[in-house]
């Protein structure tokens, strides 16, 4: 017991601890924020010369339906356009944990419809993640310690307990509302889950949720509070594909323990 504490105890001491920035970690972590400034100068570039006031990050039902009213007049003919802004604005959210992508998702059916909706989310929201997992490896640490201690810890025990079913385990958690995705993001190159599980789990798991955002934001003058998003059976049904792709994890550790 005080062996398994000592190392609980060093773990936590090893979150709090920084990692120094070295001058090639700066400049990776500057281009993301160059990539993203000119992919918005680009945009401002091209697009013709209105009153671009109503260009905000919504924050309400009643902000992104003012929002989409002015972009639906552009979608068609600065397709591009939109379609870098959009990504540009999403992803740099993502990085950044900014609220918000929610409203992001909706405006994606509203404007693409479902399909393109679906797969332009999951791309901006995996670019997204990906950029804040890098983020977070350079200077993620103190940070994760200090808002999410109990959820760093409880994530640490279950990513060790699960390590070789661990894509399994990951497409659960962004499947169902386990952990939130924020705190996934950040905490995942901590706790040492390799890139190529998370981007996986991320592409895959992302899925199901982005299409019952989408599809709500086709139909969206007629919702009345985010509550009315997911509704019973959608959430039922995210918990249930979350369920059966950490089944192999569960019977594996079934097995080994008869």
């Amino acid at each position: 017991m005080e062996r398994k504490g000592a190392g609980a105890a060093e773990a936590v001491e090893e979150c709090r601890s920084g990692i120094p920035l070295t001058g090639r970690d700066l400049a990776a972590a500057g281009g993301v924020v160059a990539s993203l400034g000119l992919g918005l100068l680009g945009v401002y570039l091209t697009m013709p010369a209105s009153d671009y006031s109503f260009l905000k990050l919504p924050r309400s039902l009643e902000d992104l339906q003012i929002l989409r009213d002015h972009l639906e007049n552009y979608t068609s003919d600065y397709t591009l356009q939109v379609l870098v802004g959009y990504c540009t604005v999403y992803i740099f959210m993502q990085t950044f944990m900014i609220p918000g992508t929610i409203f992001m998702s909706l405006l994606a059916g509203a404007l693409f419809g479902v399909f393109k909706g679906v797969a332009l989310v999951v791309f901006a929201a995996t670019a997204g993640a990906s950029s804040c997992y890098f983020l977070s490896k350079l200077i993620g640490r103190p940070l994760v310690s200090s808002l999410w201690p109990d959820k760093m810890s409880f994530f640490q025990a279950q990513v060790a307990r699960r390590r070789e079913k661990l894509l399994n385990y990951m497409l659960f958690l962004r499947v169902t509302p386990t952990l939130p995705n924020t705190f996934i993001n950040v905490a995942s190159p901590i706790v040492d889950v390799p890139y190529h599980i998370f981007f996986l789990a991320t592409l895959i798991g992302l899925i199901p949720a982005a299409f019952v955002t989408v599809r709500a934001g086709i139909a969206l003058g007629e919702l009345r509070s985010m509550e009315d998003l997911y509704d019973f059976q959608s959430v039922a049904t995210l918990f249930l594909i979350g369920v059966i792709s950490v089944t192999p994890t569960l019977m594996s550790k079934s097995q080994s323990e008869s």
